[in-house]
């Protein structure tokens, strides 16, 4: 599956989304995201406040993301993930943004970052898909 065929994959599933970091120690971290943006320089963009996901992607730029399709049975896809870039509080950021926390209408939010990540990889949900599997 190419980076086009994942875009189109996205646009058209609904379901739940967990995105993976850990800091420079290995303490893992897993946070509830909705699908990437893909952008047309192929990369994979979140957008995301400074939290804990965001902290630990200043000290490790590695993270996964899993995704499970809304229905029965198990199945979505597995994105391991390079951070390459991010920007802060940019008109792209709020133009990509699909919707607004409702529980913080009215606060102040903070900065928000769009977190831009290199695909290095693309798994189904479940099992290994094609390639060898690590002893």
């Amino acid at each position: 599956m190419d980076i086009q065929d994942i875009k189109d994959y996205f646009e058209n599933h609904s379901g739940q989304g967990v995105l993976a970091t850990a800091d420079a120690q290995g303490m893992v971290n897993q946070a509830v995201f909705s699908r990437p943006h893909i952008m047309e320089d192929s990369t994979a963009a979140f957008i995301m406040p400074h939290r804990l996901t965001h902290k630990n992607l200043q000290e490790n730029l590695y993270a996964a993301y899993l995704f499970m399709e809304s229905g029965p049975g198990y199945k979505g896809k597995r994105l391991y993930l390079t951070k390459v870039r991010e920007e802060q509080d940019t008109e792209l950021l709020y133009s990509l943004r699909r919707r607004t926390n409702p529980s913080e209408k009215g606060k102040q939010e903070g900065p928000r970052f769009l977190v831009f990540f290199q695909v290095d990889k693309i798994l189904p949900l479940v099992g290994a898909g094609e390639g060898p599997v690590l002893p």
